[in-house]
């Protein structure tokens, strides 16, 4: 009955309002120690589990970094950057970046853009410094919010070309229960077609959006 004294400790760290994560881990330990565990062993558990789940805990890293770099003028080099090129166009940064988007999502590379680390901080200034050159209005959201559908859509469209996404693995149980056997190659083959037609869809409205810009007065 000893090791029920974890669960104490989790109820008194919470009705306490001791921080979360020192309560779980002092609630794994006292209940190590109740079952007879070596100390060692505890440790050892402790870090086996962290060791298995650190992906989760890299976002509480990257995050802060990227703050940090924000506060120290990140958004205002990234908008220098793009106004230092004369042929730089809203419509002509954001179709580089969808295909970026496109072919790094199709070889299962979702985590290295999104938009916290790489549109709100980069992708959106550059496109709304563009965008000013252009004569678009300072302050707008029409060109941010563009921008964030331009990730989703890269996103979006190349990720079902990764042979081990979680969709197309989905796809493939669900016509397995209606017994159609198909490989997950073939599913990823078909879905190169309809990236390509999404990339062209959403480049032409990035064309168009230029368009209009050039002709903004």
């Amino acid at each position: 009955m000893l090791v029920l004294l974890g669960i104490a400790v989790i109820a008194l760290g919470f009705l306490l309002r001791f921080n979360p994560l020192l309560v779980v881990a002092a609630s794994a330990l006292v209940t190590g120690l109740c079952a007879g565990i070596d100390p060692i062993a505890i440790l050892a558990a402790f870090g086996k589990a962290f060791n298995q789940s650190r992906y989760v805990s890299v976002i509480y890293i990257v995050l802060p970094v990227i703050g940090l770099l924000e506060r120290h003028g990140l958004q205002e080099r990234a908008r220098d950057l793009i106004a230092a090129f004369k042929g730089a166009t809203v419509g002509r940064l954001l179709i580089g970046y969808m295909i970026f988007r496109q072919l790094s999502a199709a070889l299962g590379l979702n985590s290295i853009a999104g938009p916290a680390q790489t549109v709100r901080p980069l992708v959106a200034p550059m496109a709304a410094a563009a965008a000013e050159k252009q004569g678009e209005p300072t302050g707008t959201d029409r060109i941010p919010a563009m921008a964030a559908a331009t990730d989703n859509i890269g996103l979006f469209f190349g990720e079902d070309i990764f042979i081990a996404i979680g969709s197309i693995l989905l796809m493939k149980g669900v016509l397995e229960g209606y017994g159609i056997d198909i490989q997950p190659i073939h599913l990823s083959l078909w879905a190169i077609p309809t990236a390509i037609a999404a990339a062209l869809i959403h480049g032409t409205r990035l064309w168009l959006l230029d368009r209009r810009l050039r002709r903004t007065p």
